[in-house]
């Protein structure tokens, strides 16, 4: 669906994007991650034929492209981070503009089913001008999917909105996923990246330096895990024996509670249940903490982890 090879753009003597190559398949929601000025705008904008790339390559459904031609564009919905509409306009008047634009057949229907599942359904015929930056970021929503785009391409989508917005907006993203859309979206709340996609690159200094499923990433990242072991009683002598154990990071006890952070170099969790009934305790429940995106992300920006670069899973 989206395909760049060696995709580079420079500015001056300075890198923006260098030697990206990304693969993003269709029908699938794909995070593309990394800290301020880290190149995703600049990618984006390239995909997108508004800048040129000093060298590289770029596929859309399958084909090379040069710059967006008219049958590129229509197959495409584009949100921004920042809305520029027309604020004289009503809602309805400036989606219907858009509706004729795109020759959209029954495009009344269409502008007042997606504006009632952002809850925008009431506000159709008020002026953009009196729009909150939350609410103009759902008109760019209905209007980027009015045309039943085949790809969506979301620079900081959620930006400006509520928690309330933010939900409906995901919902949305996730119920167009499932008619079909393929999904591109760029994002620093790394906790909707995280309930939205299915896979996420990571860029870094113009360069990706991850892409992986979700699931794998945060696998391959873990140095530590952490446990949360519930025990039959409370015993306050654990803390000295726990100290004694090499494959233990950290740990802390609350009454019948364990909370225990271990080596990831092999699977240590026998050992650790092995212990414990050697000290007279029977786990009752162990349950699993997992590293979260945000973890993933942090640790990824600020180390230099070779090995991300590329998975051969």
């Amino acid at each position: 669906m989206i395909k760049t090879v060696g995709l580079s753009k420079k500015y001056g003597d300075f890198w923006a994007v260098r030697d990206l190559s990304l693969n993003l398949e269709a029908g699938e929601i794909y995070g593309f991650l990394g800290p301020n000025g880290a190149g995703k705008t600049t990618t984006i904008l390239m995909i997108l034929s508004i800048l040129r790339p000093q060298k590289g390559e770029i596929f859309l459904f399958g084909n090379q492209i040069k710059g967006c031609s008219r049958e590129v564009r229509a197959r495409i919905g584009v949100v921004s981070e920042k809305q520029y509409l027309y604020p004289e306009m009503t809602m309805r008047e400036y989606l219907e503009f858009f509706g004729e634009l795109y020759r959209v057949k029954g495009s009344m229907k269409r502008i007042e089913r997606l504006s009632e599942q952002i809850k925008l359904d009431g506000v159709l015929d008020k002026r953009l001008g009196t729009f909150s930056r939350g609410m103009q970021q759902k008109v760019g929503f209905v209007r980027a999917l009015l045309h039943e785009p085949d790809l969506l391409i979301l620079d900081e989508p959620v930006s400006g909105l509520d928690p309330m917005g933010i939900r409906q907006t995901r919902e949305l993203i996730i119920q167009e996923n499932k008619r079909g859309k393929t999904v591109f979206i760029s994002s620093h709340l790394l906790s909707e990246v995280e309930k939205l996609c299915h896979r996420v690159g990571i860029i870094n200094h113009g360069q990706l330096v991850a892409e992986d499923r979700m699931d794998n990433l945060v696998r391959r990242l873990s140095e530590e895990i952490e446990l949360e072991v519930e025990l039959t009683e409370e015993n306050t002598c654990l803390n000295q024996a726990l100290n004694d154990l090499a494959f233990i990071r950290d740990f802390s006890v609350d009454g019948r509670f364990l909370q225990v952070r271990m080596r990831t170099n092999q699977d240590y969790r026998k050992d650790l249940v092995q212990f414990l009934i050697s000290q007279g305790h029977v786990p009752v429940g162990i349950r699993t903490k997992p590293m979260s995106l945000e973890d993933a992300f942090i640790s990824i920006t600020t180390e230099n982890i070779s090995f991300l670069t590329r998975t051969d899973e």
